[in-house]
């Protein structure tokens, strides 16, 4: 029988033959990832009384998820973080103002095909996209990875999603997500491995299959993959500037591929020809339903942002629905980029500018108000409509605010009209 994508990269990683799901192997990953909650990590690792991290080299750090710093304990803890890596030689760290961790390690050419890359984060699934085998671990994991550089990790059963036909003109890859998690339920994908296969996840763009890994944490998975292929390493060579034949060699030698007859605990097969945009309502991410069922309702802040969606393309279509409009008087339109490099690509294609005149806030590329410690919180009865990847109450800060995740497209049409819209009425 045939093997799974996670069941080959944690068997190959583990320097065995085969594993099977359920068995526990000693992982050691390829990189290793912490944010603003390597504070916490330090102090936990110093416990340990070791002097010296096993591997720096391995190591990741960005700060993220209150960047600018908030508060005095926020700048605090950054001021720590600076002084840890630096006296650990960790040369992947990436300081307030660069973006969003899982944006940031993608870019900087960090995550490629076959990775094994845990991070203290939950949305370490992202790496997926470019066929790596990112998963989310808590900070004592880390503080454990640092003195040791291995980790045991449970092999999961694996699931098999394809996706089919052709999306209609505002219905994107958050769209797909979204329902795909409403179809399933939020605990359908509880520590598995899931595997997105199928001719509609061919033919998205690079940034767009970045969107797919990082929701299907949502769904309580483990890791998710999607197949590496000529889109990713063309993204990884715009990315790195690396144009040598030896990327190629080494992009494809990497790769893992499932098996054609590898067994999966479950497959699921999604026709998304006539898919409309989709919402998910208010508390819970896998409350999704079409657009055409909530349409009307009243938003006071739209938030296009984190590391779902706040990638350049998800900047352009915004700007192309907000061109020659302005944002509702009673609504706030937030946009944060995903990094540093977005930022500058939307100010010299000139979407910034569009967004601006519009009305638009702009922040500095981090999480912002993902999390609801700063940035864009919203007031107690006020309803948000987000491209983030979470909407359980008081997500954002405010436990009395209801938040609605949706698409770019959707976020922008809602902003011009202070109501959730279909961006087709638009038109």
């Amino acid at each position: 029988m045939g093997q799974t994508f996670a069941e080959k990269l944690l068997a190959r990683n583990a320097g065995r033959t085969s594993v099977e799901p359920g068995q526990v192997i000693d992982a050691t990953p390829d990189l290793v990832l912490s944010h603003d909650n390597t504070a916490a990590i330090i102090r936990t690792w110093r416990q340990l009384g070791l002097p010296r991290v096993k591997h720096p080299e391995r190591l990741a750090v960005v700060l993220d998820h209150a960047a600018p710093a908030p508060t005095t304990q926020h700048a605090q803890n950054h001021a720590e973080i600076r002084q840890f890596v630096a006296e650990q030689g960790i040369v992947h760290f990436f300081d307030v103002g660069r973006g969003i961790c899982h944006q940031v390690l993608c870019e900087e050419g960090l995550i490629r095909p076959g990775m094994l890359v845990l991070g203290a984060d939950s949305h370490s699934t992202h790496y997926g996209a470019l066929g790596a085998f990112g998963a989310g671990i808590g900070r004592s994991e880390v503080a454990a990875l640092w003195a040791t550089g291995t980790l045991w990790l449970r092999v999961p059963e694996s699931i098999k999603i394809v996706v089919s036909g052709t999306p209609s003109k505002w219905v994107s890859a958050k769209d797909v997500g979204l329902y795909i998690i409403g179809q399933l339920g939020a605990e359908a994908g509880n520590y598995a491995s899931v595997e997105l296969h199928g001719e509609t996840i061919a033919q998205l763009s690079m940034e767009s299959r970045f969107v797919l890994p990082n929701l299907m944490a949502e769904m309580g998975v483990k890791n998710a993959w999607l197949a590496p292929d000529q889109v990713t390493l063309e993204w990884l060579r715009a990315q790195t500037q690396d144009t040598s034949p030896e990327l190629a060699e080494r992009f494809f030698a990497g790769a893992i591929y499932p098996d054609p007859d590898a067994h999966y605990a479950a497959e699921y097969v999604f026709d998304v020809t006539s898919l409309e945009p989709q919402v998910a309502c208010p508390h819970a991410v896998d409350n999704v339903v079409p657009i055409s069922r909530v349409a009307g309702t009243r938003v006071h802040q739209a938030f296009l942002g984190t590391c779902t969606n706040a990638r350049l393309e998800d900047l352009a279509v915004a700007a192309q629905i907000l061109h020659g409009r302005r944002v509702h008087p009673g609504t706030r339109l937030l946009v944060i980029p995903a990094s540093a490099r977005v930022l500058r690509a939307a100010v010299q294609m000139g979407y910034l500018d569009t967004l601006l005149a519009a009305g638009a806030v702009i922040g500095p590329p981090g999480c912002g108000p993902c999390m609801g410690n700063h940035l864009g919180v919203p007031a107690p009865g006020e309803v948000t409509i987000s491209t983030a990847n979470r909407n359980f109450r008081g997500r954002m800060g405010t436990r009395e605010a209801d938040i609605y995740l949706a698409s770019p497209a959707v976020v922008a049409a809602s902003a011009v009209t202070g109501r959730i819209i279909h961006p087709a009425e638009l038109e």
